[in-house]
């Protein structure tokens, strides 16, 4: 039986923000993965191979940079899009998550989460 739906892979330590985001998504018909540590995203993201990741910064176990270059290490992973969502907003933070790779910067505090979806489409369409 196979599943057309986008696999998204959120990585959030906020339970709150985490139920909200992964509703907001299956609403929108992608199928959500989710994972309240850096260490449990990265390896979920080895076994699972999501279309893209919506990553926290400020995580327990392994910071979101730590993840990222992690990913970015992994060759089969590299690809995958990865749109870090944190409420740091230095700009020394934004510069350093882009120069990691990200696709975009996101601060939660100035996004709704259907704003969100909207980034997360328009990134799945450029790819």
């Amino acid at each position: 039986m196979a599943d057309n739906k986008t696999k998204i892979l959120i990585i959030e330590d906020d339970p709150f923000l985490l139920n909200m985001y992964a509703t907001k998504f299956e609403l929108e018909n992608f199928k959500v993965l989710v994972a309240e540590d850096g260490e449990k995203g990265l390896k979920m993201a080895g076994q699972e191979m999501p279309e893209i990741i919506l990553l926290d910064i400020i995580l327990p176990k392994m910071n979101g940079f730590e993840v990222l270059k992690g990913l970015k290490k992994e060759k089969k992973l590299s690809d995958i899009p990865v749109i870090l969502l944190t409420n740091l907003s230095q700009k020394n933070e934004i510069e350093e998550g882009l120069a990691l790779g990200a696709k975009d910067y996101l601060i939660k505090a100035h996004f709704m989460p259907s704003e969100v979806v909207d980034k997360i489409k328009a990134v799945l369409k450029s790819k």
